[in-house]
Parts: structure tokens; C-alpha cells; sequence
């Protein structure tokens, strides 16, 4: 793997990738804009569609790379399928959740998915919480409270604020699931690299005929609406999540899960100055009450995974660490 690169040069990518995550927002509404006039919800899912094709297309020369790799064990093929049908899930609410409520509502709520994580491992797999996971959770969703009530008053920007929290919210529990099976798909043996090429894909074919029912279809579509595709693929897709990626293999994955947590600010702190679009102190108060509980869940669940033992620490190493985790959000 190379030697291990400076915490400097770490601390670097890092900032470059929350930076680039940071701008999906901007891009989001950017592309709004130049479809002002048609149906929102339409010019969102082409939206959605356009990145995941054009991230898809760009990263179509990794199966050339992956040509020689073994076999996955069975199932691991199906779990990538259900990955990327989740993926298409998560960006066809999150976009159009843009259209109704505002930027920090948004990007807050969808990245509270690690609450839903922890939750559905608890649920599904009996991987039973810390004290100081249940916390976080119990804090998180009060935060969410709080925000969603800022937005009912009026406090944030939008036309239905209550509907785009949901349409965020059902963003975060997409990605719940794209992540707890791309994690499976990758522990049954198909690599990162095979796996990111084969998800983005899947996730655009499943939305790419979306506009054609909804409308507007892609020949109404003005062509900047594209460009704003284009440009979250390269940009927060490809930079962005490249960069935690790569940050992953050298630093502990909740340690890169806290620092896409500042995505949300970096995604507020640009709606003010390009659109200046300040939210409500509710919205606020309510975004860093749900963002604290997510941080406090992830550390918590990371001191829950700590081996006590050497025989476990060997046990653990057994399985190679998917970096699904934090790759496919914004």
C-alpha cells in the first residue's frame, strides 16, 4: 500500500474532499434555476440521473482494471445490484428535496445516516448499541425535531418545507441500505474498485427513464440543467468522494466519518453566499443538535467495535475494510 502518507497531506485531501462534497447543493440549485419554469421534481430526477450516467461513463475504464480479479463469493453480485438500486433510491429524494426546503435542512438530515445504520444493524443483525450510541441516536432525532419544527414555521427556505425534510430523510435511509449492502457485496469479495464501477451504473439505469414519465424529458431539458450533472459527477462525486476514499485507507473510517459531517456546513455556508439564503435560527439549532448526535453515535459505535483481545484484533483483520462507508452520499 506505500508508505503511509503525512497526517498533513491527510488533513489536505480531506479539506479538498468535504470542500468538493460541499458544492452538490450549489450545483443542485444551480441546475434549478436554469430549468426554472418546468416541473421541479422532474428537472431534479434528471438531475440525479445525469450525475449518476455521467459518473458511471467516467469511471467505466476501472472495469478494464478489474478484468483478472477472482470470482466474488455467491450473492455478492446480488448485494451490488441492491447497493445500486439504493443509490438511485438516495439521489432520487435527495435532489428533489432541494426544491422544497432549504440547503441546511437538506444536507443536514441526509447525513444523518448513521443513526439509521446503527438502527437497522441493531434490528436486523442483533449488533446491539453502546450507551453512548443510544445517545447520539436520542439526540439526532430530537435535533431533527427541532429542525423540522424551525421549518414548519417558516424558518427555512422552500415551498413545502416538510415535505422536502422527508424527501431528505428518505435520502438518508436509502443510503442506509446502498452502504449496509455495498459493505456486504465488498466482504464477499468484490473489490472497491469493480464495486464503485458497477454500482454507479445500476443507479443511473434504474433513473434514467424516471424523466421520461415524470417530465420534463431530456430534449426539453435546457442544456445548462445537464452541465449542472456533469458537474456533480466531476466535482463532488468523483473529487469529492474520491478524496474520503482515499483518506480511508489510512486513517480510521469514523475519523473520515466525522469530517463529512462538516459537509452540511460547508453546503449552508455556500447557499448564504451564493444565493444568500440564511436559515432560520431554528433550522440551526436543529441542524446542530442532529449533527452532534450523529458524531456522537459513529464514536460510540467505533469504541463498541475496539478489539479486547489479540485473538480478535486477528480475527478482524481477516476481512479486508470496505470503503463504502463514506463514499457515495452528495
Amino acid at each position: 500500500m506505500g508508505d503511509k502518507p503525512s497526517g498533513m497531506r491527510i488533513a489536505l485531501v480531506l479539506l479538498v474532499g468535504v470542500t468538493a462534497a460541499s458544492t452538490a447543493a450549489v450545483f443542485v440549485r444551480l441546475g434549478y434555476a436554469a430549468g426554472e419554469g418546468l416541473n421541479d421534481v422532474g428537472v431534479g430526477l434528471a438531475l440525479a440521473a445525469s450525475r449518476l450516467t455521467f459518473a458511471g461513463l467516467l469511471l467505466a475504464p476501472m472495469w478494464y482494471r478489474t478484468r483478472y480479479e477472482a470470482r466474488p463469493a455467491p450473492g455478492a453480485n446480488w448485494y451490488a445490484l441492491g447497493a445500486g438500486i439504493f443509490l438511485a433510491i438516495h439521489f432520487a429524494s435527495w435532489v428533489p428535496a432541494f426544491a422544497f426546503t432549504s440547503i441546511a435542512a437538506t444536507t443536514t438530515i441526509a447525513t444523518s445516516s448513521p443513526v439509521w445504520v446503527a438502527l437497522m444493524l441493531w434490528l436486523w443483525q442483533g449488533e446491539v448499541p453502546t450507551r453512548m450510541t443510544i445517545a447520539g441516536i436520542a439526540i439526532a432525532i430530537s435535533g431533527a425535531v427541532v429542525l423540522a419544527w424551525g421549518d414548519a414555521a417558516g424558518a427555512g427556505a422552500g415551498s413545502n418545507p416538510l415535505l422536502g425534510d422527508a424527501l431528505a430523510l428518505a435520502a438518508a435511509l436509502g443510503f442506509s441500505f446502498y452502504f449496509l449492502m455495498g459493505q456486504e457485496a465488498q466482504r464477499r469479495g468484490i473489490s472497491t474498485t469493480r464495486y464503485v464501477a458497477v454500482v454507479y451504473p445500476i443507479g443511473a439505469a434504474v433513473l434514467l427513464p424516471i424523466p421520461f414519465f415524470v417530465g420534463p424529458h431530456y430534449g426539453e431539458l435546457p442544456g445548462m440543467v445537464l452541465f449542472y450533472g456533469l458537474m456533480l459527477a466531476l466535482v463532488p462525486q468523483l473529487i469529492g468522494h474520491t478524496s474520503f476514499n482515499w483518506a480511508v485507507k489510512w486513517i480510521t473510517p469514523t475519523i473520515v466519518t466525522l469530517v463529512i459531517l462538516l459537509e452540511p456546513v460547508g453546503s449552508t455556508l455556500l447557499g448564504v453566499i451564493v444565493f444568500s439564503e440564511v436559515p432560520g435560527w431554528t433550522v440551526l439549532l436543529g441542524a446542530i443538535i442532529l449533527l452532534a448526535g450523529v458524531a456522537i453515535a459513529v464514536v460510540g459505535r467505533d469504541r463498541g467495535q475496539q478489539p479486547e483481545t489479540a485473538g480478535s484484533v486477528l480475527e478482524s483483520e481477516k476481512e479486508p475494510r470496505p470503503s463504502s462507508d463514506v463514499g457515495d452520499r452528495k
